[in-house]
């Protein structure tokens, strides 16, 4: 037997595992998908129930929180503040909230050439 034939017949082998190896991947892929199938064919598919659960009170407050309304306006207990309080009650002393916003980088003007 000849360096080649070994060759050969070693390709041959190495081709038929990986064959087997496709094969086995494929329908392994397909037996997923059909037993899902099978189940629901059966009707017996599982759906997730919601459960109505007591809603969670904050500590403080005796009745929860404030009903939603579509298209009302959100309850804020404290009412927001603005960032930067108006001139008169900067010049009362009030602080504020954000720190002044730095002033724009400019660059000396492109000379064209």
């Amino acid at each position: 037997m000849s360096v080649s034939e070994r060759s050969t017949r070693a390709r041959k082998r190495n081709a038929r595992k990986d064959f087997a190896i496709a094969v086995a991947v494929v329908a392994g892929g397909m037996a997923m998908p059909g037993a899902f199938l099978m189940q629901l064919a059966q009707g017996e598919s599982e759906s997730a129930q919601v459960t109505q659960t007591a809603p969670v009170v904050p500590a403080g407050k005796q009745n929860g929180p404030a009903e939603a309304k579509p298209g009302g306006t959100r309850p804020t207990t404290p009412a927001p503040e603005p960032a930067q309080p108006d001139a008169e009650a900067q010049k009362a002393g009030a602080q504020p909230a954000l720190p002044p916003a730095p002033a724009e980088k400019t660059a000396p003007p492109i000379k064209e050439k």
